[in-house]
């Protein structure tokens, strides 16, 4: 319980004036010891105005990253321009060592005006698949997106997605959207992935929508014959595809900023951002990992480094501070 400097001062004469001892007096009114000495220190040294309630702060902010870190990270920042706070934080705490926070990022770009709005709104899949995957290539996604190069017409992007992390196994600019485009890019996708070799035990099952393509039964006797399932999403419920969907619009973001007069300079540069995607891009939903660190295996070592620098980070900022109050 917080009291006023006057009912303080009034508790003080209270003890000064009892015929009991003030222990017996405190007790009576409940008041402990310490706290009562505390007061009478601060009355004495101070009148009444010391024994206003003092605003706590804290004596030291160890945790305060130092000058010369929080130069590297806007340095580090205007390098990389095309990074969000997110993926600054985790993409300076791999190369540099030095563990930062997400928010402590935020706080410095925008300190130095580095902070820019999103330049495109981020939509979100309303429900999750019912069956979450465990482990690569159990759940392989697939789908079309339209892409325009001038003066040619219009190219469709078949891609295959790993369900479980993210990864783009394979892709192919087509001319046409047929059941023969698909079967092509599934067998990139096994020979990639090694699922085609014979000593594969299972077999990824597909999840596609209802497109004519999918739909078709040269595809299902392909897939027959390689022992592979199909799944197909519920019609007008693109949220069961979210994550391919998501790729969609992750990668018309990006290379849809300039336009294209050659198919190859299209396909050019859909392989240059499969590249960055699949191994220098950090996904929030993976825990900030790379999809190539988690189909290939090495996330869990990844992320026990990262704790590791994170405790080293934090022991040098206490030794620095005391150092400092030294």
């Amino acid at each position: 319980m917080r009291y006023p400097a006057s009912e303080k001062l009034e508790i003080i004469r209270l003890v000064e004036q009892s015929h009991l001892s003030a222990k017996r007096t405190l007790e009576t009114l409940g008041i402990p010891r310490s706290t009562f000495n505390r007061w009478y220190d601060r009355f004495l040294d101070g009148g009444v105005a010391a024994l206003e309630d003092r605003k706590p702060h804290p004596g030291s902010v160890w945790i305060r990253i130092p000058d010369e870190i929080r130069q590297q990270i806007v340095d580090f920042a205007l390098e990389r321009p095309d990074l969000s706070p997110r993926e600054l934080a985790v993409a300076f705490t791999d190369t540099k060592g030095y563990f930062v926070s997400e928010s402590s990022v935020y706080r410095l770009l925008k300190v130095h005006d580095l902070i820019t709005s999103p330049a495109f709104v981020v939509i979100k899949a309303a429900d999750e698949f019912k069956d979450k995957t465990t482990a690569p290539n159990q759940l392989w996604q697939t789908d079309f997106t339209y892409l325009k190069v001038l003066g040619w017409g219009w190219f469709y992007l078949s891609t295959i997605l790993d369900d479980f992390s993210r990864y783009i196994i394979a892709w192919k600019l087509c001319t046409t959207m047929k059941a023969g485009d698909v079967t092509h890019t599934l067998e990139l996708a096994l020979q990639t992935s090694g699922c085609g070799s014979a000593k594969a035990r299972q077999r990824p099952r597909l999840l596609s929508d209802n497109g004519p393509c999918y739909i078709a039964s040269d595809l299902a006797l392909w897939l027959e014959g390689q022992n592979m399932e199909h799944t197909r999403g519920a019609p007008n419920h693109p949220q069961t595809q979210g994550k391919i969907e998501r790729w969609h619009q992750t990668l018309k973001n990006r290379i849809l900023l300039e336009n294209y007069f050659l198919p190859g300079d299209l396909k050019h540069q859909i392989e240059a951002f499969v590249d960055h995607y699949n191994h220098r891009r950090y996904h929030e939903s993976l825990g900030n990992l790379t999809p190539a660190d988690v189909y290939f295996g090495r996330g869990q070592d990844i992320l026990k480094q990262r704790e590791k620098i994170k405790q080293d980070t934090i022991r040098k900022r206490r030794l620095h501070d005391r150092k400092a109050a030294a």
